[in-house]
């Protein structure tokens, strides 16, 4: 075995939080545990700042006029270039900060994150990891999506992908890549008690209110359920997803579902709420990369519904720990809602297979796969346990 890193620089473009962000603050976390001391560079302030701190993580903030919410694959030409103009400047500047922090090697949480890492890793010269949350495919980036494969195959001295599904959709050529699954805090899974019976059933999805997340397509289904079993929806918007949300609410106006289904926005505490109900679901309209809500819904207790492909197909063996369904099928996701609701025992046998399966993605068992990259890509000394990443501006 190499000997560990130095310091592990994570670089973020965004200061939002979602699944992506929550993972690498985890991730993190328990490379800390494992003796690989890790600091972040953001470019931009938000609630991803206090979840670094409360982590104990140091985090730079560092100046830079890139706005990530302006440069999206859908925008303005004009405005791509412009945008990625800002990514290297961008970059140019985390990696002063990164080169004055002592890093070993930069973790690149995004694609954004990649262009600036690209620089940044050269001018703090350390090798640069692809930490990749997205199956990088068209029916995500569009026609972009072989030119991030391309910017990542010569810029990353390695890989880390959040499943087997988004691995499969980079070009790494001979460079380390492995899977390392987003971590679960098992730690802070709560207590809660047995299955209802089919009449008091109760139903939950947990996760961003965004069009690719397949909120409308649960609706759908539910609309089609033999049983009249409420559903909660669990998690706010982003910037530029309110009509979406709003369109959601009259969606269930329109299908007369006013009275069974509930919006309770986004909560620090989303297994809680999962705990609170019978049976999880997870239905996205396009092929999810991993799926943390899923693992997080089974650590709870939850018997899980999710669609048959992507990272979710990796955590649920479907009849053992889970049901998988077809995927953008709402009639066969209605089916497997009246089938789990209808028999409580099913629910019960699912839900403990689903506790147990959670276990294999607790966060210091999922970590060690990319440590040890981390050891392969920056084979260096390991630097003291707190480092120090004061907290400022770096240009």
């Amino acid at each position: 075995m190499s000997p560990p890193p130095g310091l592990v620089v994570f670089l973020s473009h965004t200061a939002a939080v979602s699944g992506a962000e929550l993972a690498f603050v985890r991730l993190a976390t328990a490379l800390g545990r494992l003796g690989h001391p890790a600091a972040a560079v953001l470019t931009e302030s938000g609630p991803l700042d206090g979840a670094l701190a409360s982590a104990g993580i140091p985090t730079t903030l560092v100046a830079t006029s890139f706005a990530s919410r302006e440069v999206t694959i859908g925008g303005s030409f004009a405005r791509l270039i412009r945008g990625g103009f800002q990514m290297l400047a961008a970059g140019w500047a985390a990696g002063a900060a990164i080169r004055e922090a002592h890093g070993s090697v930069v973790v690149a949480e995004s694609t954004k994150a990649l262009l600036m890492g690209a620089v940044a890793s050269r001018r703090a010269r350390v090798p640069l990891v692809w930490h990749v949350h997205d199956r990088i495919t068209r029916e995500y980036f569009g026609r972009l999506a072989p030119i991030i494969r391309l910017i990542g195959f010569f810029a990353a001295a390695g890989f880390v992908a959040n499943s087997k599904s988004t691995l499969a959709t980079l070009w790494t050529g001979r460079r380390p890549a492995v899977v390392s699954y987003p971590g679960v805090d098992l730690g802070q899974v709560p207590e809660r008690g047995p299955q209802r019976p089919a009449a008091e059933a109760a139903l939950v999805m947990v996760g961003r209110l965004a069009e690719w997340k397949g909120q409308d397509l649960v609706l759908r289904a539910l609309a089609r359920t033999a049983a009249p079993v409420p559903l909660v929806f669990v998690g706010g918007t982003h910037f530029g997803e309110e009509d979406y949300a709003r369109a959601l609410r009259d969606l269930v106006d329109e299908l007369g579902l006013t009275d069974r289904v509930a919006f309770v926005g986004h909560t620090d505490d989303p297994l809680r709420q999962a705990a609170q109900a019978d049976v999880a679901i997870h239905y996205s309209r396009l092929t999810e990369p991993f799926g943390q809500v899923v693992v997080e819904a089974m650590a709870a207790g939850c018997a899980t519904i999710a669609a048959a492909e992507g990272g979710p197909a990796e955590i649920v063996t479907d009849g053992v720990d889970g049901v998988l369904v077809p995927p953008r099928d709402p009639e066969a996701l209605a089916e497997a809602i009246d089938r789990l609701v209808a028999d409580s025992s099913l629910r019960t046998a699912l839900a403990a297979a689903g506790a147990a399966r959670a276990r294999d993605f607790s966060l210091d068992v999922v970590a060690v796969a990319a440590a040890e990259l981390l050891r392969q890509v920056a084979p260096r000394t390991a630097a003291p346990p707190r480092p120090s990443f004061p907290r400022g501006t770096a240009r």
